[in-house]
């Protein structure tokens, strides 16, 4: 029986095929759509192999747009 991790990551990598899928019969968003999936397939990988690590990212999107530029 596979872990929720491994279900996780299988979900994430079957969204990444259908963002593929969708870049292959849209060429006006392809890029875009081949950009999606390979951000769901380096997630699918991080759950599958580090399920508990932790992103470093050095503020929320919401603190960015807090911020008076």
């Amino acid at each position: 029986m596979p872990t929720h991790a491994q279900l996780s990551a299988k979900l994430l990598r079957d969204a990444a095929t259908f963002f593929r899928n969708v870049a292959a019969q849209n060429p006006d968003i392809a890029a875009q759509m081949n950009d999606n999936a390979a951000v769901y397939d380096q997630i699918a990988e991080r759950v599958e192999f580090d399920p508990l690590g932790e992103l470093a990212i050095d503020e929320s999107p919401s603190d960015a747009a807090d911020r008076d530029d």
